[in-house]
């Protein structure tokens, strides 16, 4: 992370999604599952899925070049891991696969009430998503891993609050 920067995938500090359907993920979502299979801290995970990262399928091994043991060209992590699985599930949403959801949403373990499994298109997708991916869940996630408590925030912001002497009672 660069100086200063307060913006950053691998901290945490950034979510991706869409606030018009109420969804939103962050590296560490991801990374908490991911871990698991593979056997590594959620932190390093969230190093792996982010940047010039690869995974070859094939050789089980992780790269820091597209090129895999094969030959074949290789996606980025974010797009293998992350991204790919969000637009699989938003198309088979879109489309009405329903073999296709029920099988991700199995992996997921998410159940579907009767009336949603009603759905269609983009009403079917946001509810699926905001179940998987919530927007207010990775906005929460980010409020208490990243900002600072009240006590210790107001000693920087006072200043910029308040016109008069910073050291005086009101101050």
């Amino acid at each position: 992370m660069g100086e200063g920067q307060q913006i950053d995938p691998i901290m945490g500090t950034a979510a991706m999604g869409s606030a018009l359907f109420g969804w939103a993920f962050t590296l560490t979502k991801f990374a908490k599952v991911y871990s698991k299979k593979f056997g590594i801290g959620r932190e390093k995970m969230m190093e792996k899925l982010w940047g010039d990262n690869y995974f070859d399928q094939k050789a089980k091994k992780w790269k820091n070049h597209a090129d895999a043991d094969d030959g074949t060209k290789i996606k980025r992590a974010f797009v293998s891991f992350m991204m790919e699985p969000v637009i699989r599930l938003c198309r088979a949403t879109m489309n009405g696969e329903l073999e296709k959801v029920d099988k991700m949403l199995g992996n997921l373990e998410i159940e579907l009430k009767s009336d949603e499994r009603k759905l269609t298109g983009k009403h079917f997708m946001k509810c699926i998503f905001q179940k998987w991916i919530n927007a207010a869940e990775a906005l929460l996630e980010m409020i208490i891993l990243k900002l600072p408590s009240p006590v210790v925030a107001q000693k920087y912001r006072a200043a910029y609050l308040y016109e008069g002497d910073i050291n005086d009672p009101t101050g």
